[in-house]
């Protein structure tokens, strides 16, 4: 009876034993359980988080544009690294300093219209001949100091077209690397400028040729009026007698 017992408390045991070992297994197959995969709600996480992907690289895309739109608005506003300027206005400064240094009668209309008033306006119905003399040395000093003054101008203008040169070709070379509109623009603007320092030496040529001209010519029209007054001087003379002169005897 003992024995029959003491089996029995054995038994009991081992069973209670087995169900405590086995219940942490009910209960963590009971917990799996709970989990449960919905694909459409992890089709709509994907859709989702996609979407935002794009807005992200659509964000990025839109500050990279706006970058490169500030850079090229710098490159617009960027100024060009060179000007001739300077070298152009020393250009013109020795064509005009030329031209202030005209000998005799100046490039000025107050002092034109006194010379012309003193040296070539009418020839004089009285005087003597050493005072018509001086007059026409005057005169004629004027047209070779005027025909001096041409030359040097042609000269010192001939002698710029090697520094325009050099200016275009440093002006043409920059507007071709220009990096934005204003440095091609002021490139633009100085090759308009050169070209209106090559227009101003092609006046002074034009104005030092023109005084030179016009001086000779007014010259050799004081010559034939001083000529022919001299000759109504001289021909209403007392006692002067026209006749004919031979030259030359016959054999």
């Amino acid at each position: 009876m003992t024995i029959r017992k003491t089996r029995h408390s054995l038994m009991a045991a081992a069973a209670v034993s087995l169900v405590l070992s086995i219940s942490p297994l009910l209960t963590t197959r009971t917990s799996a359980q709970v989990i449960v995969y919905d694909p459409s709600n992890f089709s709509q996480n994907v859709l989702t988080a996609a979407r935002e992907l794009q807005q992200i690289n659509n964000q990025i895309q839109m500050l990279t544009n706006q970058a490169q739109s500030l850079v090229n608005q710098g490159k617009n506003l960027a100024s060009l690294p060179m000007s001739t300027l300077a070298q152009l206005q020393s250009t013109i400064a020795r064509t005009q300093s030329l031209l202030s240094q005209a000998q005799n009668i100046a490039f000025n209309v107050q002092g034109i219209q006194t010379a012309y008033s003193s040296s070539y306006g009418t020839a004089p119905v009285t005087g003597s001949n050493a005072t018509l003399f001086a007059a026409a040395q005057t005169r004629w000093q004027n047209s070779v100091g005027a025909f001096e003054d041409s030359l040097k101008v042609q000269a010192g203008v001939v002698s710029n077209i090697s520094t325009s040169s050099n200016a275009m070709t440093s002006l043409v070379t920059a507007s071709q690397s220009a990096s934005g509109a204003l440095q091609a623009a002021q490139a633009g603007n100085q090759l308009l400028a050169l070209q209106s320092q090559q227009l101003s030496d092609l006046v002074a040529v034009l104005a030092a040729k023109g005084r030179a001209d016009a001086l000779e010519q007014a010259r050799v029209t004081a010559t034939e009026s001083q000529g022919q007054q001299q000759y109504k001087i001289f021909s209403t003379r007392t006692g002067y007698q026209p006749g004919t002169v031979t030259m030359f005897h016959g054999n």
